[in-house]
């Protein structure tokens, strides 16, 4: 049978969620006419109020009907600090090939003030993140991300993002269903020897090995399944409530990057010689990403400049976006990548997620968190580094790896065209502590991931599907920082992840 026509042409993917995003826009349009005024301009009053309760919020005609939804809760409001504050922390990692990196990761917030009408409904009026990291052996990155959701109290938010960067640390392990395979070393052809764990695997790949074509005498495998990258990256975005409770929105963005690439053929590092055992160092071989470039099976080794249009209609009731306790969040994302529009290479990503939230009745804070996503990508012009991950304006999901998707196998460890992935955690709070004007909450969160790939979408089932589980801690930080430590296992890896934000 073949596909609907709709996913057999890429760029009517994009039109038919433009034509959707124009056809709700009309109609909010429409009913935006009987909400009430926007919020005017609030000064500073002689003596503070506190927010209004939720009766209060229902008929308070100074409150937009579109943010009466999204009201945090009681408790979440009383603890919400006011004004402009400032939350970092170090960024300290150690890699045996990037090297010991320093950096650190920082956020503004702006929340406003508590006698503000929109303090209950909003996560922040403004935040800036700042995040400044390099390594010994040459790694960095620096990112400004700016966000101001409904902007003076109207139906609009803008995200600016720019990003400078240059990893040698990137993961390669093939961009077909075949990765779904045991571990195998880039130099063996299919069929050779495989191994179970990623242990194994590395003491394989550190074993020296006579060179083959264009390789020295000896070489190791240490540094085959990685590549380095460097990126310029600039994004704009702009999304707007839709209809009279605002739980609908559209966004509409642009980014442009330019990228380049290269492997490590050649570059001296760790070895074992076979015979003694003993470390040492020796020439790296020809890396797995070099050897599928000259066999056309993974285009865009060259990098270029990328140029996409970014589209999504989106369904959210979160109450508190940074950490929820309840409601749902529902896209569907698109990137689209053309020469028309000045990008090198021609490509267009599909990806549907949902994700839900639900409290439940013991505990202090005890919250069952979901997430279900699927994505595919269509072009026979499609970059290997497109494969890497999945769009969503809510964050961007490595697929299928990593800390944000399946956290028992490296990063990038399964990639396909097409993919789906679930995510299950039940996050619940142990304590709770205010520490001079800084709130900490401490919660555990144990969870289990599941996915797979396809080189074809019509072809995602339940067969070969991968799986890991873990514990995770959350520390939150004044509520919207949320420090996370994930500890994860899967028959082949045993993995730490510290970081900021959720997984999802």
């Amino acid at each position: 049978m073949k596909p609907p026509p709709l996913f057999r042409k890429p760029l009517y993917v994009s039109l038919a969620i433009g034509y959707l995003a124009y056809t709700a826009t009309v109609a909010s349009t429409v009913a935006a006419q009987t909400d009430a005024p926007p919020v005017p301009p609030v000064s500073a009053p002689a003596q503070e109020t506190p927010a209004p309760a939720p009766a209060q919020a229902e008929s308070d005609p100074t409150i937009p009907s579109y943010f009466k939804a999204r009201r945090l809760s009681d408790t979440d409001v009383k603890k919400k600090r006011e004004g402009l504050f400032v939350t970092g922390l170090p960024d300290i990692s150690s890699d045996p090939v990037a090297g010991t990196g320093y950096g650190v990761r920082g956020t503004i917030y702006w929340n406003g003030k508590r006698t503000d009408p929109l303090f209950a409904y909003t996560p922040y009026r403004a935040k800036l993140n700042v995040n400044a990291f390099l390594t010994s052996n040459d790694a960095q990155e620096f990112t400004l991300s700016y966000d101001a959701p409904y902007i003076n109290g109207s139906r609009w938010r803008v995200k600016v993002d720019a990003k400078v960067r240059k990893d040698p640390t990137n993961l390669y392990f093939g961009i077909t269903e075949d990765t779904l395979n045991p571990l195998r070393l880039p130099s063996t052809p299919a069929g050779g020897q495989t191994y179970d764990t990623f242990s194994e695997f590395e003491t394989a790949r550190k074993t020296l090995r006579p060179g083959g074509a264009g390789e020295a005498a000896f070489v190791t495998d240490s540094l085959s399944n990685r590549f380095e990258d460097s990126e310029l990256m600039l994004n704009l975005k702009a999304d707007y409530a839709l209809g009279d409770k605002g739980k609908w929105r559209v966004l509409g963005g642009y980014e442009i990057q330019q990228l380049n690439y290269d492997t490590f053929q050649g570059r001296e590092a760790s070895a074992i010689d076979p015979v003694t055992g003993a470390a040492t160092t020796a020439p790296n071989g020809v890396s797995l990403l070099a050897r599928d470039a000259a066999t056309g099976r993974a285009i865009g080794l060259e990098g270029g400049l990328i140029s996409i249009l970014q589209q999504a209609l989106i369904y959210d009731t979160r109450d508190f976006e940074p950490d929820p306790t309840r409601g749902v969040y529902f896209e569907i994302a698109n990137e689209f990548s053309n020469g028309i529009i000045g990008s090198e290479y021609d490509f267009d990503k599909l990806f549907i997620q949902a994700k839900g939230f639900k409290k439940l009745p013991f505990g202090e804070r005890t919250v069952l968190a979901g997430r279900v996503g699927v994505g595919n990508i269509f072009g026979s012009n499609a970059p290997f580094f497109e494969f890497q991950d999945q769009w969503s304006p809510d964050g961007s999901v490595n697929a299928l790896g990593g800390a944000r998707s399946l956290r028992g196998y490296r990063s990038n460890r399964f990639m396909a065209r097409a993919v789906w992935f679930a995510n299950l955690e039940l996050r619940t709070r142990l304590a709770e502590t205010l520490i001079g004007r800084q709130r900490f909450a401490l919660s555990v969160a144990p969870f289990v991931d599941a996915g797979t790939v396809r080189d074809d979408y019509r072809k995602l089932n339940f067969d070969r599907v991968r799986s890991s589980y873990g514990v995770g801690g959350r520390i939150a930080w004044n509520q919207s920082t949320i420090i996370s430590f994930d500890y994860a296992k899967s028959p082949e890896d045993a993995l730490f992840y510290f970081g900021l934000g959720q997984a999802f």
